[in-house]
Parts: structure tokens; sequence; C-alpha cells
């Protein structure tokens, strides 16, 4: 069911790899400013969803709906020029071109050229701002993408596994930066590390071969051990 205050409504959502089924009959829902974790083991279905709702893969069946708007076969830039934004798991930037060039296109594509509040969030992408995005560790290539993904103020951001493989003071900054992001926007996180999502989730949706387990909406009851039970 739709609620008004939902800026994401994804219903009896249905995705296959040609003959291979990878999400079976999935609903959940964002509201403004909430910050929704998807938890679940490898192969689970979790960046299938991210990729089905931000127009990357095109579902069988289902709805995704933001605003009034079905999202179904849209581009993917369409869809990020409605203020949705997804930030793959793969860390990849623009090797070739610097901090700054890649932040300029970035800006180029939502016409928002004030770098003031990626600065705010990463105070390292200003020193780097000249070194190429190839020559970036792993913790500033994501700041790098998670800065420039905010550029134009998206509604939503969809982020895919943003702390695998980063030094824990990396992710203790993310999980912070998150936290402030989500005054503004809301996020949609599939993420492994669990004491992380139950510190900033709102809502969790447990999922484990293309099913939603569960759905967990009570702060109370979203601790590590609650998630684990249903992966």
């Amino acid at each position: 069911m739709t609620n008004n205050d939902d800026i994401l409504t994804v219903a009896g959502l249905n995705v296959a790899y040609g003959e291979s089924k990878a999400l079976f009959d999935v609903s959940m829902s964002v509201r403004a400013s909430q910050v929704v974790a998807c938890v679940g083991r490898n192969g689970a279905g979790k960046s299938t969803l991210l990729k089905s709702i931000t127009g990357f893969l095109k579902p069988t069946s289902g709805s995704i709906v933001s605003n009034g708007t079905s999202l179904v076969g849209l581009a993917a830039f369409v869809i990020a020029g409605k203020g949705i934004k997804y930030i793959p798991q793969d860390k990849k930037v623009f090797s070739d071109l610097t901090v700054r060039e890649n932040l300029e296109l970035g800006s180029y594509a939502s016409q928002d050229y004030d770098w003031a509040p990626v600065f705010d969030y990463f105070p390292k992408l200003k020193v780097l701002m000249d070194r190429k995005a190839g020559y970036l560790s792993g913790g500033e290539r994501q700041m790098l993408m998670v800065g420039r993904a905010i550029l134009g103020q998206p509604k939503l951001l969809l982020v895919d596994e943003p702390t695998e493989g980063l030094a824990p003071s990396i992710v203790m900054h993310l999980r912070d930066v998150f936290k402030e992001l989500a005054k503004k926007t809301a996020l949609v996180i599939v993420e492994q590390n669990l004491p992380l999502v139950c510190a900033i989730a709102d809502k969790v949706y447990a999922l484990k071969e293309g099913r939603i387990m569960a759905e967990l909406t009570d702060r109370a009851s979203i601790k590590p051990e609650a998630c684990e039970k249903y992966l």
C-alpha cells in the first residue's frame, strides 16, 4: 500500500537474468529522510534490487513508483535526473581524471556547482583535488563517489556495499556522514556490516534468495542478532 509520505514504493517486483529469476515479488517503501537498509548474504538479490530501481535492469513485472511517477522502463540517467542517485559497489571512478574533474562531471550532470557540502562531509577531498582518481585509496574513492552523488541535492541515495574492504576509521566516518545526509535525503543502503546498519537504519529489509524474509521497522528490534537470524 502506498503512503503519501513515501518517496519510493516498490511493489511485487520480479526480476530475472535471462531464465534465472533473481527477485520474487519484492515490495518495499522509503519515506523522506529515512535510512532503509537491505541485508542478506551474497547472491540474495540486494544489488539487483538497487539496479532495478535505478534503471540498470528492467523488471519482468511489478511496479517502482516515486512521487506518483513510474520509474519502470526509464533510462538510468532520467531516473538520476529525478533526484534518485545510485552509488555502485565497484568503487569505480574516472581513473584518468583528477578528483576536481570527477566532481566537475557530477556538477555538469546536476548543474550544481556548489562543492562546499562535499568538502564539509569529506575535507580530505579538498586536499586531493589535483590527484588522479586512479591513485586514490578505496576509502578516498568511496568519498569521491558519495561526494559526486550528493551534487544536485538528491532526494534519494541508493548505496551498494559502501564500507566493503575499507579501514575501520573510514567506516566510522561514512557512518557519521550517512547520519548527517539523512537529515536532507533518504538513503537505501545495501550493507553486510550489521553493526553499522543497526546504528543508522530506521528500517531493515532482510533478503534471502531473492525474497524478503523480514521487515524490521521498530528501532528497538533493529539489532545485529535480530538481522542475523534471517540471513
